[in-house]
């Protein structure tokens, strides 16, 4: 028994958590690699920024021959030859480039905001997936210091030293633990089934089961004014500001004169003509509506931009308060669990007799579920701590 008794506590020490640079980086690093919807997006993004250009070249030349045969005979032929080249206003060109160059840059920081989205994704499954090989270390202590009971009490039963009723509970015990063993084993394999997703069907290999090392956050001002720096969903709705500005500009641009030069060649009856010509389309009625709408785009525009803002500020702040409430819970967790061998004194007062076994098992399952919730703060902690954080996958 004394051996057993070191062997657990040995084991309830190991379950502590440790300060040890875990392979999460690794794992993101294989996901963003691998990923499928990473890979679909990154050619999207290229159809799309040479769909931003489209609109740039010059509209194509117009080229037209005719030759006409005159009647009655003798009356001779007609051959008129036209080329035509047709210009928006100078202007429009200047902005039509200008509004490009924004939205392909709205399609790249889209590209890092859905990136970000997969790889927190990611990062959320790998935490849980730690939490969870944490508590099957615990599950499993528990089931090998019961199944040692059981056996103790099965060896007294035989000998006469023991009952039958000691027996019946440490058998019911060891039934209520299997069922939390193969529970969160379900639990990890479907964790372990939606990184292999993350990751375009690939397996992935974890080196460690624990936390990436810790490191405090800098106060919420300091954090939210380096996610206004960094965040690509934040850039996304400045630049969309700016782009619909660039649209009504541009809008206003095409609404203005096209311009149309070409030269004309023409033979009648022996007579030849040749010139250039020089003409103006006036839209009159094509854009009527088009400025007017650009305008209520933009006001929509400038709307969300201020939504998300204020969205996500108050979204942070919330998860920062979280954050430092966990934070302190947890250290008070670690400071009583570190401190405390309850597991040794209940197999060392069982022993001497100084407590009957269902005194035992209800003490000793007041312990682990005090150090379940504790794994469950930690995972809590993590996962808010990742949301916050976010913004520098």
């Amino acid at each position: 028994m004394k051996k057993y008794i070191i062997t657990l506590l040995l084991t309830c020490s190991a379950l502590f958590p440790l300060i040890a640079q875990s392979d999460q980086s690794s794992v993101l690093e294989q996901i963003e690699r691998n990923n499928k919807t990473i890979q679909a997006q990154k050619q999207n993004l290229e159809a799309q920024k040479l769909e931003f250009k489209v609109d740039l070249p010059l509209y194509n030349p117009n080229f037209e021959y005719d030759y006409m045969i005159g009647s009655p005979s003798g009356a001779g032929s007609l051959t008129d030859i036209w080329i035509n080249q047709s210009f928006d206003f100078p202007t429009a060109y200047g902005k039509r480039k200008k509004l490009s160059e924004g939205l392909v840059g709205q399609a790249d920081l889209a590209l890092m905001a859905s990136r970000q989205e997969i790889l927190l994704q990611a990062q959320k499954n790998y935490i849980e997936l730690v939490f969870r090989n944490k508590l099957q270390k615990q599950i499993s202590s528990r089931q090998a210091a019961t199944e040692k009971l059981l056996i103790d009490f099965e060896k007294k039963l035989e000998t006469g030293d023991g009952n039958i009723l000691d027996v019946n509970k440490a058998k019911l015990q060891l039934i209520e633990i299997n069922k939390e063993y193969q529970l969160n084993l379900a639990g990890i394999n479907q964790l372990q089934q939606n990184l292999k997703s993350l990751n375009g069907g690939l397996d992935i290999e974890l080196v460690t089961t624990d936390f990436p090392e810790e490191s405090g956050l800098p106060e919420f001002e300091a954090l939210f004014a380096e996610f206004k720096l960094t965040d690509p969903l934040w850039k996304y709705y400045e630049l969309e500001n700016e782009t619909s500005k660039k649209q009504v500009e541009l809008m206003k641009a095409m609404a203005l004169p096209k311009i149309s030069t070409g030269y004309r060649y023409q033979t009648l009856l022996g007579q030849t003509f040749q010139g250039f010509r020089v003409g103006a389309s006036i839209p009159l009625w094509e854009n009527k509506y088009k400025v007017r709408q650009k305008e209520a785009e933009l006001s929509f525009a400038v709307l969300q931009w201020t939504d998300y803002q204020n969205t996500r500020y108050f979204e942070l702040r919330q998860l920062y308060e979280r954050y430092e409430k966990l934070s302190a819970t947890l250290q008070d967790y670690r400071n009583v669990l570190e401190n405390i061998s309850s597991i040794a004194y209940l197999d060392k007062a069982l022993e001497l007799g100084h407590i009957s076994t269902i005194e035992y098992f209800l003490e000793s399952n007041y312990f682990y579920m005090a150090y379940t919730n504790y794994l469950q703060t930690e995972n809590d902690y993590h996962q808010v701590k990742a949301e916050l954080l976010r913004f520098r996958l």
